[in-house]
């Protein structure tokens, strides 16, 4: 009975690290970070809301792999294999980002209760124990629900209504523009170049093609890198803490994809200003770009709203 219970243990942080690998090779190609780029233990830690011990063994798992090199004393780093992983390659069918979507979905429809529990969930969505954790643990990492005390999880109800989304780019609006005008603002040409390259791909075919997780990183990861170069700490954490919060309600409209187009020519006028060093004309510009990005999920106010069919 010992034995069987330690074998089952076992299995199980297996699993985890497996599950992990896979989420994190994942993110490596929707967020698109390049040959070279450092992984960061501690926030890969914190997006997938578990301990760094997991995470290194996952790490240790993706380079073996040859996805990422291994560097004594100074971590993983991404290798160029990772543009020529497909489907095939991963590691494992990552079926938990299915139900992660489906669970927002679910949630979105109210065809879920308020309150849940994990052996409900384990239940309804086919999910290991493991995964069931995990994925309570990512959920409550992104801030759309909470654990209860005593018993079970509470989901977050302002995180489903359209005025949350627009509460958060009322936000932005005044934290984005005023990032690019810190006086420590510094954006690589390399990374400039990089976030470029990134919009013309998608221009020519990507924005059709692409995952609704490639979608929502690439959006992600622009704006995050903008806002880190202004050296602002605070401003980065601050719009950290907001895209975990708004993807509950963000992914509902990825399945209208036409206004991707308008977003990428922006982004694009947007890196053109800052390599030129006209940072005034970008912050003006990152103004406009917000707004007409609220503006579209106005538009999409029947998709975003909790008793769309």
């Amino acid at each position: 009975m010992l034995g069987s219970s330690r074998k089952r243990r076992t299995s199980d942080k297996s699993d985890l690290n497996i599950q992990l690998a896979s989420q994190i090779s994942r993110y490596i190609q929707e967020a698109q970070f390049g040959p070279g780029e450092h992984l960061s233990t501690q926030s890969l830690a914190d997006r997938f809301g578990t301990s760094r011990t997991p995470i290194q063994n996952a790490l240790s798992l993706l380079a073996e792999k040859g996805v990422l090199r291994h560097l004594a004393h100074r971590g993983y780093f991404v290798t160029e294999n990772i543009a020529r992983l497909d489907a095939s390659e991963e590691i494992e069918t990552d079926h938990t980002t299915q139900v992660y979507f489906q669970i927002a979905n679910d949630v979105m429809d109210q065809k879920l209760p308020n309150i849940v529990s994990e052996a409900g969930l384990r239940e309804r969505y086919g999910l290991s124990q493991v995964a069931t954790r995990n994925m309570l643990a990512r959920i409550q990492q992104e801030g759309w629900i909470d654990r209860r005390p005593g018993y079970g999880w509470q989901f977050n109800e302002m995180l489903t209504t359209p005025d949350a989304l627009a509460q958060s780019y009322r936000l932005r609006l005044a934290l984005e523009p005023a990032a690019l005008l810190e006086p420590r603002f510094h954006l690589d040409p390399d990374e400039i170049d990089r976030l470029e390259t990134a919009e013309h791909d998608f221009l020519a075919g990507g924005i059709e093609t692409a995952s609704g997780e490639h979608l929502y990183y690439r959006g992600v990861r622009f704006h995050e890198t903008l806002v880190a170069a202004s050296g602002n700490q605070y401003m980065l954490d601050t719009l950290k803490r907001i895209n975990k919060i708004r993807r509950l309600i963000v992914y509902r409209t990825m399945v209208k994809r036409e206004r991707y187009y308008g977003q990428s020519r922006e982004h694009i006028e947007i890196l053109g200003l800052i390599r030129r060093g006209a940072m005034d004309a970008a912050s003006t510009f990152m103004r406009y770009h917000l707004i007409n990005t609220m503006m579209n999920y106005h538009a999409l106010g029947d998709l975003i709203s909790s008793d769309h069919p």
